[in-house]
């Protein structure tokens, strides 16, 4: 038993049993108000926080499917090349925003400062390219022109250059094999944007921030199929990012392979042949305005018969694909968008809508026959054709006296379909039209497909325009405003013009019908609608949808997707008419506005039809037509401000023939010199790996021109359209 009396212990053991419970109790409390603190007052950024601190994600970018041709070629695929990146999301932690580091890495790539900096800002409404259009969280490249030598700087200096990537990566290429650019039928590639990876989200496809996503062209119709999907690795990494294990791993997956219907070969042959034409062109002068030709601006498509598959395609001015490629410079910016640039992004085969002059009449002549009138009756085709005080003349104010429809189209006359016109808009009630007029002439161009897309596997194809009844009252009315505050009855031509609009601009008047019927007034065609229609004509009367992809071909061969012709109709005429205007066009050819530039050709082994046409525009030089078919092909090919059908595009389109028939331009033929003499049915052989034999392709190289009277008819034709 303790000596110390009990009431000396008692009151020191309660002071410090007293002291620790508050010591406790305050522990307690500080603890609870933390445990508050984090997990409620800030336990979702915290959540946050822990998550991305101990999941770390590696995206492994998939591997974007090759585009081929007809025969395997690469027309686009990938190569490696050294591509230095910049971290925005790093950058932006420096105190400078990462200028110091951009300048020192500038000094490295032996680029100026600005342009580096230039590329790795946001764009927005306000941002000019060169900027970045991506997502700002992903690396965003800088060059991919890197040397090993640079690429050795910067990892080597890392302390210099942090933020800063230099790493081997699967880059496009657009191959142009042959010469053959393809570059509005391709398109190109940009960084995905966040709206999109947002969009995506909830797809089958979504994005990643690291995904090129194709803009325009068949990168872009076939996107989802070339992307294919990039590899994650997930990594369990603590607080101070160190890796303490793999959480899960998704393998890359490969993008599938598009094969085309173009062969690079005929693509190559329509490109020069198209620029060499336009060339030619401007070296022609042209009596009307006084000066040459400027010849700004075509197009050519080739196109099979029986299926609708395009062959080759081409657009001018053009551009290079590859300019695109690791982010576009604002210099090739300029270039590709600026005013004076003539906007050589469009693909002007399927955006680019012109007048059809004279090409149009096929559909005239079909409206005249679906209205009563007989094809082989005869019409006076005079030198011109009055109506109350207007006279509309003949081209080259030529007459040919009484024809049938045949005749009217091979010698392209005017007068005859004017005629028809008018007597049509006369029956359906003038200016004061039935309550059902039968409009033959514009319910037929619309049954032709004209007024609206034609389907094409491309994207952003405009529809042109058929400018009937309707299309008159919504045009007036959006412009009556306008043309009442300007319209004035004495003023001069263009007030004058605006106030009888004012007044009656939703009328059909008879002036409106008669251009129509040539071509001509407010009617827009593109390229690619005329050569679906007049291969329509050679293949019996099916208008087809034009594909260019043909087959999807997975990574490893194993699956394959071929892509089916389809039609959207069929021409409003019977067997009887169709053969009639065949045999007319085969006329053209022979004996009527193109024959002149058909001389010696082999119409009996390989028959040929055309349709010339020259449209007017208002305030600038005509737009030259040319279209043609065989059994198996049709071409057209149309020269903004180039002259003449026959004149400016006639001779192309020939040459392009003869390379893909193999023909010498007098008649003979060499199988083993020919392109293409008939269409390729099967795809290309795939190897037990998946990869695709291509064979070689040489630069296309025409032969030496030299005068061939053989080309020549003896004396003028009855008319050059």
């Amino acid at each position: 038993m303790s000596n110390i009396p009990e009431t000396g212990r008692t009151p020191r053991v309660q002071i410090r049993l007293v002291i620790i419970q508050v010591l406790v109790f305050s522990l307690l409390l500080t603890l609870g108000g933390r445990l508050w603190y984090l997990q409620i007052r800030n336990g979702e950024e915290y959540t946050d926080e822990a998550k991305n601190n101990h999941v770390q994600q590696v995206v492994q970018p998939a591997v974007r499917g090759e585009i081929l041709d007809a025969r395997g070629i690469p027309l686009a695929d990938n190569e490696t090349r050294l591509v230095v990146s910049a971290s925005r999301t790093e950058l932006m932690k420096m105190n400078d925003d990462g200028k110091g580091v951009l300048t020192r890495l500038a000094a490295v790539l032996g680029m100026k400062p600005k342009d580096v900096m230039d590329k790795v800002r946001l764009c927005d409404a306000k941002t000019p390219q060169p900027c970045w259009n991506g997502s700002p969280y992903q690396p965003i490249p800088v060059t991919d022109e890197t040397t090993t030598q640079q690429a050795l700087q910067i990892r080597e200096r890392a302390e210099d250059f942090p933020g800063i990537t230099a790493e081997p990566t699967a880059v496009r290429r657009y191959t142009a094999p042959g010469k053959a650019n393809t570059a509005q039928v391709l398109g190109y590639l940009s960084p995905v944007t966040d709206e999109e990876i947002t969009e995506a989200k909830d797809t089958n496809s979504p994005f990643l921030r690291s995904d090129q996503v194709g803009r325009s062209g068949i990168e872009r119709t076939y996107d989802k199929e070339l992307r294919g999907k990039a590899g994650v690795t997930r990594y369990e990494v603590d607080n101070l990012g160190r890796v303490i294990g793999q959480a899960a791993k998704d393998e890359a997956q490969p993008g599938a392979n598009l094969v085309t219907s173009i062969d690079a070969r005929v693509q190559a042959v329509a490109e020069y042949e198209l620029d060499k034409a336009m060339k030619t062109a401007r070296g022609e002068f042209d009596k009307n305005t006084d000066e040459n030709y400027k010849a700004d601006a075509g197009a050519v498509v080739v196109m099979e018969n029986r299926t609708g598959r395009i062959i080759s395609m081409a657009s001018q001015p053009t551009y290079d694909p590859n300019s695109w490629v690791g982010g576009i410079s604002a210099k090739d910016y300029a270039k590709l968008t600026g005013k004076d640039s003539n906007y050589p992004l469009l693909n002007r085969a399927i955006q680019g809508q012109a007048a059809p002059g004279s090409i149009f009449k096929v559909i005239s002549s079909t409206a005249a026959v679906n209205a009563g009138y007989e094809f082989d009756g005869h019409y006076p085709c005079p030198s011109s054709y009055s109506i109350g005080g207007q006279v509309f003349k003949n081209f080259e104010s030529q007459g040919h006296g009484s024809i049938t429809l045949g005749q009217a189209l091979e010698v392209s006359c005017d007068t005859v379909f004017y005629a028809l016109s008018h007597q049509q808009w006369q029956k359906d009630g003038g200016t004061k039209p039935k309550k059902h007029p039968n409009d033959w002439f514009y319910k037929t161009a619309h049954q032709f497909g004209l007024g609206k897309e034609t389907g094409i596997d491309l994207p952003n194809e405009v529809s042109g325009r058929v400018p009937d009844r309707q299309w008159k009252q919504r045009f007036w009315e959006a412009n009556k405003d306008s043309w009442c505050k300007q319209g004035k009855k004495n003023g001069d031509y263009v007030e004058k013009i605006a106030y009888e609009n004012c007044l009656e601009g939703n009328r059909m008047r008879a002036g409106d019908s008669v251009n129509y019927s040539i071509g001509q007034g407010d009617t827009l065609v593109t390229p690619i609608q005329m050569a679906t229609i007049y291969a329509a004509i050679a293949n019996g009367g099916t208008l087809f949808n034009p594909t260019i992809g043909k087959a999807v071909i997975s990574a490893d061969g194993k699956s394959v997707r071929q892509i089916r012709p389809t039609s959207h109709g069929k021409l409003p005429m019977n067997s009887k008419t169709r053969g009639q205007i065949d045999e007319a066009l085969a006329g053209v050819a022979t004996r009527g506005t193109a024959a002149w530039r058909f001389g010696g050709w082999p119409q009996d082994k390989i028959p040929m039809h055309a349709k010339t046409g020259t449209a007017e525009v208002y305030g600038k030089q005509t737009t030259s037509w040319f279209v043609s078919y065989t059994p198996d092909y049709t071409i057209i090919m149309t020269i903004a401000q180039g002259g003449t059908g026959s004149g400016a595009s006639g001779p192309a389109v020939r040459k392009i023939y003869e390379a893909m028939y193999g023909l010498d331009g007098k008649g003979g033929q060499d199988l083993k010199k020919a392109l293409l003499p008939a269409p390729q049915k099967a795809l290309p052989k795939i190897q037990p790996d998946g990869s695709i034999d291509a064979p070689e392709i040489k630069p296309y190289r025409p032969a030496e021109e030299e005068p061939d009277e053989t080309q020549q008819l003896a004396g003028p034709p009855a008319r050059r359209d």
